[in-house]
């Protein structure tokens, strides 16, 4: 005779809940067993289902407010009413332990979740064995409404070392390469200018020459563009450190010079964008010797759709706009300006490669269509984004390994084998998908459905 599991049955044992709706279920979901119409036994679709979890919100003092942050759009449930006046920063979607997401249905987390259900079938053979039961990926959004902190992140092995040295600060043990796709309009600074850009900076910028330090500016005045190596980084290395570990009193003034200067100067002639942006940056954090910094680096503007991958030990702060962001899952952060946070000024200026050159603007691959591809040379993570007009539809082929599907805009629906529900989607929804799961997105909304898709590396698997 042929038996059936019901919706609510099905949840109870994804979720590992003994009984629901009145239903006695077995605690071992893996063990499950429904028998066909033809007497076949075949394992329960709940052993690797689609799940719709809750992304973790970060209230950092950079965020946007509730009216104008895409954080707080799409975190809805997020109920802090009309009165909430906090930032709404970063919406965290992965398995670290400072903020995991958790199930929808039940609250447990992602993290413990995978645990108890064993991680080798829901993230795959290889991304088990190579990461354990944690998603090697994190998954966020960014609401930049001011600039974030002078930073850069360890590579492994300095990673592990300041987690041994200062683990309340460095709170694990993982390296942190990430990469930002534009959702509007987004400003950052990143790597260092060129050496040809680097002297026009010392001669037309007095108050950074003067926090330089005449000996480390002749050297660099003499350096030519094509010595790249050793020597140029050297003095680029002195001649930032001079200037990140100058007194607060004469990093205050010099900030104030420099501001009188570009006030009157600005009356005369026009000044440049990166003149612009330190006025700007010191209107946020006045007396900070990042807007003095601010001159040693890229200033670079991503339209929606372009994408910046930062590795290791690279030196960024990103200044405004909304973006989607991936990681390797950590929160390893080295930072040294611009920030109210712990500065760790020595760290950051002896772990920089001092690399001079403007970074490369990813803008996809398509791999079907309606869906680009960045990838980074990281093993970690790739992101798919999804632009899919109403009425259409997409198959995301099965990968062996794990993914979490955010939907930016628009509403649908999200077909898949193992589906807990009827597969609705709207602006504001996530969900894991597990290894070997083929998902079908169907747009049926007003407008066009923005998706985005975070999982590992293609390349890892290849």
């Amino acid at each position: 005779m042929a038996s059936s599991t019901t919706a609510s049955s099905q949840l109870a044992l994804a979720l590992g809940i003994p009984g629901l709706g009145g239903l006695l279920i077995p605690t071992d979901a893996a063990t499950t067993t429904t028998t066909t119409a033809e007497g076949n036994d075949l394992h329960a679709d709940a052993s690797h289902p689609v799940l719709r979890l809750a992304g973790a919100v970060q209230h950092y003092e950079w965020g946007g407010h509730r009216g104008d942050s895409l954080v707080a759009r799409l975190a809805g449930g997020d109920d802090g009413g009309e009165d909430d006046e906090r930032p709404y920063a970063e919406l965290w979607m992965g398995t670290h332990p400072a903020a995991p997401s958790s199930l929808a249905a039940s609250g447990e987390s992602l993290r413990e979740w995978l645990g108890r259900r064993g991680p080798a079938a829901l993230l795959g053979r290889d991304v088990a064995a190579r990461w354990g039961g944690d998603l090697p990926f994190l998954f966020k959004v960014l609401s930049v409404a001011r600039a974030l902190s002078i930073q850069a992140h360890p590579d492994a092995a300095l990673a592990r070392a300041l987690h041994a040295l200062r683990p309340a600060t460095y709170r694990d043990d993982n390296h942190k390469p990430e990469m930002a796709v534009a959702v509007t309009d987004f400003r950052a600074l990143c790597g260092f200018v060129s050496v040809q850009e680097l002297k026009d900076v010392l001669r037309t910028v007095p108050e950074v020459r003067e926090l330089v330090g005449k000996e480390e500016a002749v050297k660099l005045m003499g350096a030519k563009e094509h010595d790249g190596g050793i020597g140029v980084r050297s003095y680029l290395q002195s001649a930032f450190t001079n200037l990140m570990t100058a007194s607060k009193e004469t990093v205050s003034e010099a900030v104030s010079k420099l501001k009188s200067r570009l006030n009157i100067e600005s009356k005369v002639r026009t000044l440049t964008k990166k003149e612009q942006l330190v006025l700007s940056l010191e209107m946020q954090y006045p007396e900070d010797v990042g807007v003095l910094a601010a001159f040693f680096f890229n200033y670079v503007k991503l339209n929606p759709g372009e994408a910046l991958y930062i590795g290791a030990n690279e030196p960024h702060a990103y200044l405004s706009g909304e973006c989607v962001e991936c990681m390797a899952t950590s929160d390893n952060v080295v930072r040294a300006g611009l920030t109210p946070k712990y500065r760790d000024v020595q760290t950051l200026c002896s772990m920089l490669t001092y690399k001079q050159n403007y970074p490369e603007i990813l803008r996809g691959v398509p791999v079907q269509a309606y869906v680009t591809r960045y990838i980074p040379p990281s093993e970690e993570f790739e992101v798919d984004r999804c632009l899919l007009p109403s009425g259409e539809s997409v198959t995301m082929s099965p990968v062996p390994g794990p993914s979490i599907f955010l939907v930016m805009t628009g509403e649908g629906k999200i077909e898949a084998d193992s589906m807990l529900d009827e597969g609705k989607a709207k602006e504001g929804d996530v969900f894991f998908v597990p290894a070997h799961t083929e998902v079908r997105i169907l747009a049926s909304g007003p407008g066009s459905m923005q998706l985005y898709r975070a999982g590992v590396n293609s390349r890892f698997f290849s």
